[in-house]
């Protein structure tokens, strides 16, 4: 995948996201199954724990929030992310997720941090709470299956770095650069 320029700079803005990618063969498979769940979402983008989500900033200040993100990461030592079962969002909102079982309190200090850039701040809709969205916005039934058929799911796995993501409007989420934690 392309890490550098080639996203959406429409009107002098970038629209980016950041987020923990979730490494082979889990990864992978978790997109898979929200294709199978009937999620049109699944295609342009690929399982991850998002630490901020879709935000739209002045191209100008995408050397501010990189710089901002190398010393939020630099501050932040790895570790080790836990992923067991599913959990939904229902009523509220109509989303069926892999849970976080550990790694949580590291993903909510990575949020908070990379959050507090002026550039990045947006209002949240709801708390932040770390998952993995197996399925969005689709039939009951497949809610209901992707929440059954994932209940005992298991993967845990090192974290030792985070993502900028970029979109341009029209294609999947293209990772722009990692940026490793502990410096």
């Amino acid at each position: 995948m392309d890490r550098g320029e080639g996203s959406s700079q429409a009107g002098g803005t970038i629209q980016i996201g950041i987020a923990v990618d979730i490494p082979q063969p889990w990864g992978p498979f978790l997109t898979r199954r929200r294709a199978e769940a009937g999620d049109p979402q699944a295609a342009d983008i690929p399982a991850h724990v998002t630490l901020l989500g879709p935000t739209e900033i002045p191209v100008a200040a995408l050397a501010a929030v990189e710089a901002h993100l190398a010393a939020v990461a630099a501050a932040h030592l790895p570790f080790t992310l836990h992923l067991r079962g599913t959990g939904t969002f229902r009523p509220v909102t109509q989303v069926v997720f892999v849970a976080v079982a550990a790694g949580i309190s590291e993903c909510e200090l990575l949020a908070a941090a990379i959050g507090s850039a002026a550039e990045l701040h947006r209002e949240a809709r709801f708390p932040y709470h770390p998952h993995v969205t197996v399925a969005q916005d689709v039939a009951p039934e497949a809610l209901d299956r992707a929440y059954e058929d994932l209940a005992d799911f298991s993967a845990m796995f090192e974290v030792n770095s985070f993502t900028l993501f970029s979109h341009s409007g029209q294609a999947r989420w293209q990772p722009r650069r990692d940026f490793p934690l502990g410096g």
